[in-house]
């Protein structure tokens, strides 16, 4: 069965009486050679569980069953999850769960059913909610070795830019703090059903085991660079008071200056590590 044949997918999703749901941002692949791409990708070790978000009929699901020892699939649309019992019967390592993945205990679910594995994410996400997921991920400290996702080109450029490029941002800065992010490779919009606006791209992070940035406090951190983001225009003193009004200009000045940053310099100049060392001169 070619879950990528764009009249097998019309078949099945009428055969069980649903279609793509533009609630859940569904689109489908119609395309073999990328959910291939996608499973040979998104893992170094086979003996490895996967975590996908969003398995739709199951042609991503189908390829990493055949590569890694199990697959927990999460999928929001109860409608599908009949189609996925009949589309991945022939699997004995996939489980899929009707949950949402933004509200399960997922640390519990791998502490239950893969326990002692390594665990690695693979998700093709809605991109109404991509940045909410993917920081929901790196949030949980649970120890992913990966976390592979296929989002909106335009977002997959933010998540993989380098300072001082038009594309980083306050994501970038926070996603370099949990591990490496590169772009693998383009997706265009004709390879899904139905098509969407854009095209899309896939982005692999490898997370750190041992983070080489450790600032002093982490929320201050994180909210160091929220506030250099929250008014690009502006230099990162006048960013800063914005976001920390107990702070006057001369003391923000100060810090940056001796964080040995010009003090017109801006945010998106700076990298992860330069952020958390300005953080820790606000102790």
């Amino acid at each position: 069965m070619n879950l990528c044949d764009i009249r097998t997918v019309r078949d099945i999703l009428s055969a069980f009486g649903t279609g793509t749901k533009k609630s859940f941002g569904q689109n489908f692949l119609i395309n073999q050679s990328i959910p291939e791409r996608i499973a040979e990708n998104c893992c170094d070790d086979n003996d490895s569980v996967i975590i996908e978000i969003g398995p739709g009929i199951g042609c991503l699901t189908a390829e990493l069953a055949k590569r890694y020892k199990k697959v927990i699939a999460f999928e929001i649309d109860e409608t599908l999850i009949p189609v996925l019992k009949y589309t991945l019967g022939e699997f004995k390592n996939v489980e899929v769960i009707n949950q949402d993945i933004m509200e399960v205990d997922l640390a519990a679910v791998i502490s239950e059913k893969a326990q002692g594995e390594k665990i690695s994410v693979c998700a093709n996400l809605p991109y109404y909610i991509t940045t909410p997921i993917l920081m929901r991920l790196l949030e949980s400290r649970i120890a992913f070795d990966s976390i592979t996702v296929m989002v909106q080109a335009e977002v997959a450029a933010r998540l993989s830019a380098a300072p001082g490029t038009a594309d980083y941002g306050a994501i970038t800065a926070s996603l370099c703090y949990y591990g490496q992010p590169q772009k693998l490779f383009t997706v265009s919009a004709g390879n899904f059903m139905p098509a969407p606006k854009v095209n899309s791209a896939v982005v692999r992070i490898d997370l750190y085991r041992e983070k080489p940035v450790v600032p002093k406090d982490e929320d201050r951190f994180f909210k160091v660079i929220k506030a250099a983001f929250g008014q690009r225009r502006k230099t990162l003193v006048n960013a800063l008071q914005t976001g920390f009004p107990n702070y006057s200009k001369e003391d923000l000045t100060a810090i940056i200056t001796e964080c040995g940053f010009d003090e017109r310099v801006r945010g998106e100049k700076l990298s992860t590590a330069d952020f958390a060392a300005i953080a820790d001169k606000m102790a």
